[in-house]
């Protein structure tokens, strides 16, 4: 839950069996997602910031993990959303053990710089435990993986 009391993630801000050509096309679709949703209001310009992000230091995590992030004032609320890769695929977001197959793309408004870090501090604990990481790779139901999402951030409440 953030400030406004809606959840992080929800079933449609998932995609499963992605199929994306790089860590950009990836971004593109969970972005469109949360465009959809409402959550952000420019899409073109949230996706050049998280690019943006990407070209500074690569996001990608240990355990085959993804996890491009903006902080943006076209963000309405803080929001993940998140791609399975498709059975065969995997995406390289640059982490050092290889490319990843699970991925989250973090949106959080511009002003919330305490909560960007703590979201993303917080998520990613959760992603470094093996067993989150393939409980949400096993899941294969976006109404699953939305609330393994949301109780790892079950204290983020203020």
């Amino acid at each position: 839950m953030n400030e406004a009391g809606a959840v992080l993630t929800e079933p449609g801000l998932v995609i499963l069996s992605m199929e994306a050509a790089d860590r950009y096309d990836a971004a593109a679709q969970l972005a469109e997602r949360l465009y959809r949703a409402g959550r952000i209001t420019d899409l073109e310009g949230f996706l050049t910031q998280v690019q943006a992000r990407e070209h500074q230091m690569a996001t990608g995590l240990p355990g085959g993990i993804g996890l491009p992030h903006a902080r943006s004032e076209y963000v309405r609320e803080t929001s993940i959303a998140v791609g399975i890769a498709a059975y065969g695929h995997s995406i390289d977001f640059g982490a050092s053990d290889g490319p990843a197959t699970l991925v989250l793309l973090i949106a959080t408004p511009a002003a919330s710089f305490s909560q960007h870090l703590e979201v993303l501090a917080t998520i990613a604990r959760s992603l470094f435990r093996p067993s989150f990481r393939d409980s949400l790779r096993r899941a294969n139901d976006a109404e699953v993986i939305s609330e393994l999402i949301n109780s790892s951030l079950v204290f983020f409440d203020h």
